[in-house]
C-alpha cells in the first residue's frame, strides 16, 4: 500500500486492487476473483463510479426488508470479505443479520481462511466451517453447500459478486434475494429480488448509513418502502444511465479535459 502515492487520480481503484492482491496471497481471493473485480470496475466506469439514484433507492428498500425479515443473512465470498469486512460485520449488527461464507470455488480450508479472516475484522456470528451443511436444490457446483442454520433457513439473503444460478435457485425457494452487482446485464442482477448496481464498498457503506435511519421507523412504514419497489424499474434505469454516458461520451470523444490540443503533429 505504501508504494501507491497519494497523488495518483486512480489512488483509490488501485488500493481497492492491492487489497484483492493482498487478500489472494492469505488464500481469501482467488485468481479468477480478480478477473471478477475487473469486470465490475469496467461497468462502475461507465456509471461514473458513483452510487446514483436508483443505487440508493434500492439500498434503501434492501435495508427495509432486512429489518422486516425473521432470518436474514449476509452470504459472504471471498472478494466481497477482501472488499468490504469491517463495512460488512458493521452492517451485520446494525441488521442483525449473521454471516455465512460461501464461495464457488471451495475447499474446506479456503471457506475456513474466509471465516478466521471475517473473524479478525469482528465478526461474532459467522457460519462457515462448524455448521450442519444441506444442498441447494437443482444446483450442482459447490455454491450450493449452505449452513442449515444459515442461509438455507434465511427468508432474506444479501448477496455480493454472486453467481447468478445460485441467486435464481434462491429464488426458486422463495427467499428473498439482495444483489449487490455493477452488470445489470448479469444473471444475478435479472434473477434477483432487490439489485443494487452500485460498487461493493460503497453499497455495504450506503446500507449502514440507511439502517441507522431506518431502524427507527416502525414495520409499516419499512413495508411500504419495500412495496413500492420495483426492480425491473432499477434494472431500466441502469440502463438508462448507462446508455446517457455512453451517448454523452459519443458525442464529446473526450471526457476528461487533461489540457491537450486535439492534433497530430509529426
Amino acid at each position: 500500500m505504501e508504494d501507491i502515492p497519494r497523488s495518483h487520480p486512480r489512488y483509490w481503484s488501485l488500493v481497492t486492487r492491492q487489497k484483492l492482491v493482498d487478500a489472494m496471497k492469505e488464500g481469501v481471493v482467488v485468481p479468477q476473483g480478480l478477473i471478477s473485480h475487473g469486470r465490475g470496475e469496467a461497468f462502475d466506469y461507465i456509471l461514473g463510479e458513483k452510487s446514483l439514484d436508483f443505487a440508493l433507492e434500492a439500498e434503501r428498500t434492501a435495508v427495509a426488508a432486512m429489518l422486516l425479515a425473521k432470518r436474514p443473512i449476509i452470504s459472504v465470498n471471498g472478494n466481497y470479505a477482501a472488499l468490504a469486512a469491517d463495512d460488512i460485520v458493521k452492517l451485520s449488527e446494525q441488521l442483525n443479520a449473521p454471516i455465512e461464507v460461501n464461495v464457488f470455488h471451495r475447499t474446506e480450508e479456503r471457506v475456513k481462511v474466509i471465516e478466521d479472516f471475517m473473524k479478525r475484522h469482528g465478526a461474532t456470528r459467522v457460519y462457515g466451517i462448524e455448521c450442519q451443511k444441506t444442498h441447494i436444490p437443482g444446483l450442482e457446483s459447490a455454491r450450493g453447500i449452505v449452513c442449515v442454520d444459515g442461509i438455507y433457513s434465511a427468508d432474506v439473503v444479501l448477496v455480493a459478486i454472486e453467481d447468478g444460478d445460485r441467486t435464481e435457485a434462491l429464488r426458486r425457494m422463495g427467499k428473498v434475494v439482495i444483489a449487490i452487482d455493477l452488470n445489470p446485464f448479469s444473471r444475478t442482477a435479472q434473477a434477483a429480488s432487490i439489485t443494487i448496481v452500485d460498487e461493493a464498498i460503497r453499497a455495504t457503506k450506503n446500507m449502514i448509513s440507511m439502517a441507522e435511519e431506518l431502524k427507527g421507523l416502525g414495520k409499516d412504514k419499512l413495508r411500504d418502502i419495500v412495496s413500492s419497489y420495483s426492480n425491473r424499474r432499477t434494472l431500466s434505469m441502469a440502463f438508462k444511465a448507462m446508455l446517457e454516458r455512453l451517448e454523452y461520451a459519443s458525442s464529446k470523444g473526450i471526457i476528461i479535459d487533461l489540457g491537450f490540443r486535439d492534433e497530430v503533429n509529426v
